[in-house]
């Protein structure tokens, strides 16, 4: 998954990206909510933490700028501002959650978790498919109950297509979501991903498609 952090606080903003980075999350930090809109309209995120007291635009003012262009895109809000009208008006203004700072670093990873199942229409926080067992929170795999070790980016990369079945993610979809702006990148790294993870967890999981990418079969309905 791929996620964009607006916040203005560096010590707070380094600390979140850190936690997230331990947990083979891609989280992009800007510090602005002109940065933000400016993103939001030239890349794909997955989820926007959004911080209110920016030094710029209030990020009321961010939030609502993306609902009124009708995007859907799942937002956290994550502010200081801890008044029952504060959170009334986060809430009506479009976020889809409202945590107050401070926090604890696990609740909000946790919170991030749920939103993107809610929008993945995902119900159970484990993924499962076919022979495979994902838990995102203990980021555990298996297959026919036996452990599987990935490293951090096959697992991130193993998520994705896990939340998205039948759809095909050409190779710059899956390198901008499993690598940073700041990460320096192989040009095979992608494909060396998905090698490891066919030979670890069967050669048929991920499918070829010729001339455009990859992609997971949709499970067949029981």
């Amino acid at each position: 998954m791929r996620l964009l952090l607006i916040e203005d606080d560096p010590l707070l903003g380094k600390g979140i990206t850190q936690g997230f980075s331990l947990q083979g999350e891609t989280l992009e930090w800007l510090r602005t909510g002109q940065h933000a809109l400016d993103a939001l309209t030239d890349s794909d995120f997955d989820l926007l933490i959004l911080d209110l007291g920016l030094p710029d635009i209030d990020g009321l003012e961010v939030l609502s700028a993306l609902r009124r262009r009708g995007d859907t895109l799942p937002v956290l809000i994550l502010t200081a501002r801890d008044q029952v009208s504060d959170r009334i008006r986060g809430l009506d203004c479009g976020a889809d959650d409202y945590l107050i700072k401070p926090f604890d670093m696990n609740e909000l990873q946790a919170r991030v978790r749920a939103l993107l199942r809610r929008n993945s229409g995902i119900h159970s926080p484990k993924l499962s498919y076919a022979d495979i067992e994902v838990d995102p929170a203990s980021r555990e795999v298996y297959r026919n109950g036996e452990a599987i070790n990935l490293s951090r980016r096959e697992f991130s990369l193993l998520s994705e297509f896990l939340h998205h079945p039948g759809k095909v993610f050409t190779r710059d979809q899956l390198s901008e979501r499993l690598y940073g702006w700041n990460d320096d990148v192989e040009s095979n790294a992608v494909e060396v991903h998905i090698h490891h993870l066919r030979k670890k967890l069967g050669s048929d999981l991920i499918k070829t498609v010729r001339g455009v990418g990859y992609r997971i079969e949709k499970q067949p309905q029981l």
